[in-house]
């Protein structure tokens, strides 16, 4: 089984690159609301910030590291939070696009898709007869023919340059349960040491679904692969975010919630902020007997390098 916790560390996804402005005002666009969010959500209990960057004009998911570096800094200054910077940007990046903020930023996390895979987020356009910007609906209706790419190439490339170079961890984000079988593949190359962060993803359209039966399937696969080596996160895109999180953690795992993933905080109702997810899924866990981990006690359960020892 998954490496044991004492404590629920609470991931934090800020503001992604699958949701438009258009969808809900609360979304995080510019970098002083990024940093606003951030800083907020780490108050509300979140241990550790999943981050990308938006173009401020319009909205639109950006590589571009002069922006990442006008959030982060600041961020770091005013939380002990974990900064853990993409490296799966937003549609249609390629993966030097991707790569270009981490190399200079050299955070103590970063994302790692495990796996190239089908992503259709096109759905979501037939929600919405007016948008904030002309990018948005053919940003989302492209995605229909749109692969995102991780190779076995890319992802060997992404842990030497930032793993081997800077001493950059990853999590490791699994859409299906080949993503699982591929991070075996690196484990037993020894490209990966433990202990190593899971990220289960489910209810992505080209990942596996949303359903009770996959969230055991994924962690009893994930266990008979890692054994104690690594350390079990979910993350349900959606509706099913609260309650698979709530399943998790009860199961021993550990959380993710924000913006990135679901912009609603109950039926019907859109979220006001990342702090108002936060907040809830702390409020569920503690309710239910479970303590929070801070982001000192996941440095120590992931290996941290510190984050006085990152590029910003």
């Amino acid at each position: 089984m998954a490496k044991p916790s004492a404590k629920v560390i609470i991931t934090c996804a800020i503001t992604g690159g699958i949701h438009t402005p258009t969808m809900s005002d609360a979304l995080p666009i510019t970098p002083d609301q990024i940093v606003e969010q951030s800083v907020a959500a780490a108050q509300a209990g979140a241990a550790i910030l999943h981050l990308h960057a938006r173009d401020p004009a319009t909205g639109k998911p950006t590589p571009d590291p002069a922006i990442f570096m006008q959030f982060l800094p600041r961020i770091r200054q005013q939380t002990d939070a974990v900064l853990n910077v993409t490296t799966g940007g937003g549609l249609n990046m390629t993966v030097e696009d991707r790569l270009a903020a981490p190399l200079i930023a050299k955070p103590e996390m970063c994302s790692l898709n495990m796996g190239s895979m089908n992503f259709g987020i096109f759905q979501l356009a037939d929600r919405y007869q007016s948008w904030k910007h002309d990018w948005e609906q053919p940003y989302l209706r492209g995605t229909d023919d749109f692969i995102f790419r991780n190779t076995f190439r890319d992802i060997e490339r992404i842990l030497g340059l930032l793993g081997d170079t800077h001493g950059t961890r990853f999590e490791h984000e699994c859409y299906d349960v080949g993503h699982l079988y591929n991070l075996a593949h690196f484990v037993d190359r020894k490209l990966i040491r433990p202990p190593f962060f899971v990220q289960t993803i489910f209810g992505i359209l080209g990942g596996i679904g949303a359903d009770w039966d996959n969230l055991h399937f994924m962690r009893r696969t994930a266990d008979r692969l890692f054994g104690t080596d690594y350390v079990w996160s979910v993350l349900a895109a959606g509706r099913l975010q609260l309650p698979f999180a709530t399943q998790a953690a009860m199961m021993g795992g550990n959380v993710r919630v924000g913006l990135e993933d679901n912009l609603y905080i109950g039926k019907g109702r859109l979220a006001t902020s990342n702090a108002e997810q936060v907040a809830k899924i702390r409020t569920i866990l503690e309710e239910l007997g479970h303590e929070i981990a801070t982001p000192a006690e996941a440095r120590a359960l992931l290996d941290l390098k510190g984050g006085d020892r990152v590029g910003f």
